[in-house]
């Protein structure tokens, strides 16, 4: 579960603009590097694999969006989060 205060963080970082395709995919990426490390240590938590799936394809689906209206905003999201394209 990501903290309140590294929420506001990422928040702060995108200039507190919660509705931005680039805060929420910001957002996502920490849920999901913290849902992959409990999983390293619980290989059969298969609720939380789900979950993981579940938050990948939603970044999946954002950073479509992101890439479909602001290539530029989609460039520096990638590069910032270190995403592969």
């Amino acid at each position: 579960m990501i903290t309140k205060a590294k929420k506001a963080e990422i928040i702060q970082k995108n200039h507190g603009n919660t509705g931005k395709p680039a805060t929420q995919i910001s957002i996502l990426t920490a849920r999901i590097g913290e849902i992959s490390g409990h999983l390293k240590s619980h290989k059969k938590d298969y609720t939380s694999q789900v979950g993981l799936l579940k938050l990948v394809g939603q970044r999946r689906r954002l950073l479509n969006y992101l890439r479909r209206t602001d290539y530029e905003d989609y460039a520096k999201v990638l590069k910032q989060l270190d995403l592969r394209k």
